[in-house]
């Protein structure tokens, strides 16, 4: 079984099912099935797509996303989905990586195909905008013979630096974690999954996308996240009731959602760290839930979920999702015990073939079957999985290990803080210090010598930020997630 295998069975068997919700327009299981065929067809008559070909998808959301992904894949395609947020250098390294000559575009991003082209003169593209906007029956496509242990997709890493590295993910890991999403999160036809990060990334993929589809469910693609009060009202008007995002969003969303009324029946935090004040202030709120999981794109990317029905642990990303084993190891590849501080590690059906075309970074990722995830954690005498922080985040103060995290969740909890980072500044003396930056919440004026004091109340004096900076707004890439890295930059820069 391939993906596009799966989900022409699925589609055969709720073809008049609406499928995507895109504003006003409805597609239902076969018509994205119609056009899954149109793409796979024109690619391999039009471009001579062969099996394992790398197939660049540069899309904004929208209902052709889906059918150019399962489309690609369906002519025998491995699929790329690129970060449609990115200049076009940064594409173009990817181009290279992936050694991608085939690219699908849509007319938001063929403002950057001159550029592209110039610099790769093999690039051959195509705008999404040539199929047909209704089609009435599936287009033959040749068997590209594509197994389960074939890769299906190739998910670049959004790194600021150095060379991009291309997350391999067979049709096997994806089909696995979709079928472990399906049983952790109870997912079945009747529900409607709102999409409204960008596609490209490896959560909306399988969380967003394959897993609606494969179940026979629906997917409400929001057409735009501004304003807060008309995504409520899209939800409302679709009775959408899965709501997966990042945790940056679930804030604004608390502020603006009415008590009551809303046909939610669980929300779903990943990509980062939820902080605690912000579960705490969804969960006194609403009577469905906010659960938060825990996953890489190495890993398709689920590895932990809460439990629906509980027991639910407060700062705990729960537990292994079917089908997939954790364990914390130490630098010796030594397992830990309950509330031992090591490195989170994963193995499983989900877990990724590699890194395209570096042997030596996969490597250094793996110690046996063991996926290394560079995430530093514990667990407890149940077995629920707590992150502290990212190995590479960690602060070195004297010798003692500091966590960013454990200091943001104090932060978090002063009034009037909206968001909270913490990095370290080199220090010649005691090796690192922590800085943190913070931003507050609309019409609030934050005290740095007041907060600095509320820490201080909290943590060791070695965990106190030297320095707290107030900023506008904290610097996220496209889904969101905060970039330490330039906050790492802007805090060890001259004086």
């Amino acid at each position: 079984m391939n993906l596009p295998g799966a989900f022409a069975m699925s589609s055969a068997s709720h073809a008049k099912k609406t499928a995507l919700f895109w504003g006003e327009e409805e597609f239902s299981h076969e018509q994205v099935w119609f056009q899954t065929t149109w793409v796979a067809n024109h690619l391999q008559q039009r471009f001579g797509l062969h099996p394992g070909q790398r197939v660049g998808l540069l899309l904004k959301n929208g209902p052709r996303f889906v059918s150019a992904l399962f489309g690609a894949m369906a002519g025998g395609g491995v699929v790329a989905p690129i970060n449609n947020f990115l200049k076009a250098e940064e594409v173009l390294q990817i181009l290279a990586d992936g050694g991608i000559d085939l690219l699908i575009t849509d007319a938001a991003t063929a403002e950057m195909l001159p550029v592209l082209q110039k610099a790769r003169p093999g690039l051959r593209t195509f705008a999404i905008e040539e199929m047909p906007a209704s089609l009435t029956s599936a287009l033959p496509v040749h068997d590209s013979k594509r197994v389960a242990d074939d890769t299906a997709m190739l998910i670049y890493t959004s790194g600021t630096t150095g060379r991009p590295k291309g997350i391999m993910l067979s049709h096997a890991n994806l089909l696995a974690n979709v079928e472990s999403c399906r049983n952790i999160l109870q997912a079945v036809q009747e529900d409607r999954f709102i999409v409204l990060l960008p596609m490209f990334h490896s959560f909306m993929l399988t969380v967003g996308i394959l897993l609606p589809l494969l179940v026979g469910g629906s997917i409400l693609i929001i057409k735009s996240v501004h304003p807060m009060k008309s995504v409520i009202e899209e939800i409302i008007h679709r009775q959408a009731t899965m709501l997966p995002s990042v945790p940056a969003w679930f804030r604004p969303f608390i502020q603006a959602a009415p008590d009551s009324g809303l046909p939610l029946r669980l929300c779903i935090s990943g990509g980062a760290a939820l902080p605690g004040e912000v579960l705490k202030e969804f969960n006194a709120k609403f009577t469905f839930p906010l659960l938060e999981g825990y996953g890489l794109s190495e890993t398709s990317p689920v590895a932990s979920f809460n439990p629906i029905k509980g027991p639910w642990k407060l700062g705990s990303v729960g537990l292994p999702i079917s089908n997939v084993e954790l364990s914390i190891q130490d630098d010796a590849g030594q397992n830990l015990g309950p509330g031992q501080t090591g490195e989170v590690c994963v193995r499983g059906k989900n877990v990724m073939q590699g890194y395209w075309n570096q042997p030596e970074e996969t490597a250094r990722v793996r110690r046996g079957d063991w996926l290394l995830t560079g995430d530093i954690g514990h667990r407890d005498e149940d077995g629920y999985l707590f992150i502290t922080d990212r190995k590479k985040d960690m602060i070195i103060v004297n010798g003692i290990n500091v966590y960013p995290r454990e200091i943001e969740e104090v932060i978090y909890r002063y009034p009037g803080v909206r968001e909270a980072a913490v990095v370290g500044h080199n220090d010649p003396r005691r090796g690192e210090h922590p800085v943190a930056f913070v931003t507050v919440l609309d019409g609030v004026h934050v005290e740095e010598k007041s907060l600095l004091h509320h820490i201080r109340e909290h943590l060791a004096d070695y965990k106190v930020p030297r320095k707290i900076s107030f900023l506008p707004a904290l610097p996220r890439n496209a889904t969101g997630k905060i970039l330490k890295t330039q906050l790492r930059e802007i805090a060890n820069r001259p004086q």
